[in-house]
């Protein structure tokens, strides 16, 4: 538990006030766009998201469009047929079953096409500010490894290890904190990690 207390201290010096690199203004906006950066970068979802959000202001407004009408917002994504009728049926679901607001619960999130653990966990931190979880992306299962805080590849028993040493009122920004500290200090790529301000606590 100390080593994790000096881990969760030093991101919180690199990155004191974390936040999540998608630009929204509403749950509805923060859900599209956390779905749309499957697969992609936030800062390839933040170049499409004005003219979508502009379009689309609603889950209502989602809801009624076809197919055809929501691809030429997303097509530089990648995977954009799936995800605009994911986009369509989980506007139309919100419409219908939650009053036309998105829902505040992680179980009813994950009924949404597209919504996935990872997904609801993000949208409930970002948008409600409630910490069901912690998010578990390619940069935070990498370094939860690399730092030794799992053994485990399976994203789910990642987000398992890292709960029961990452006290709760920490999930919300421990996740972000880790993404910035891979994008900023720890890349992917090959890399000496002398310079890494984590290095001394990888064991």
């Amino acid at each position: 538990m100390q080593r994790i207390t000096r881990i969760i201290s030093t991101l919180k010096t690199l990155f004191p006030n974390p936040n999540c690199t998608l630009n929204f203004s509403n749950p509805w906006e923060a859900l599209i766009a956390v779905m749309l950066s499957a697969q992609t970068t936030d800062k390839a979802v933040n170049k499409v998201t004005p003219a979508l959000f502009k379009a689309f202001p609603t889950p209502q407004r989602m809801a009624r469009a076809q197919v055809e009408a929501v691809e030429p917002y997303i097509h530089s994504l990648g995977f954009y047929h799936i995800k605009s009728q994911h986009l369509i049926q989980t506007a139309q679901i919100i419409s219908t079953l939650f009053r036309g607001q998105v829902p505040s619960s992680l179980v009813d999130l994950q009924t949404l096409p597209g919504v996935g653990r990872k997904t609801a966990n993000v949208v409930m931190g970002v948008a409600f500010g409630i910490p069901t979880g912690i998010a578990v992306d390619t940069h935070v299962k990498r370094l939860a490894r690399l730092l030794a805080l799992t053994q485990h590849t399976d994203p789910d028993k990642i987000e398992e290890d890292l709960e029961k040493i990452v006290p709760k009122t920490e999930w919300i920004d421990f996740s972000h904190r880790l993404i910035e500290y891979g994008r900023t200090y720890c890349p992917a790529r090959s890399h000496s990690h002398e310079n890494c301000p984590l290095s001394n606590l990888t064991e």
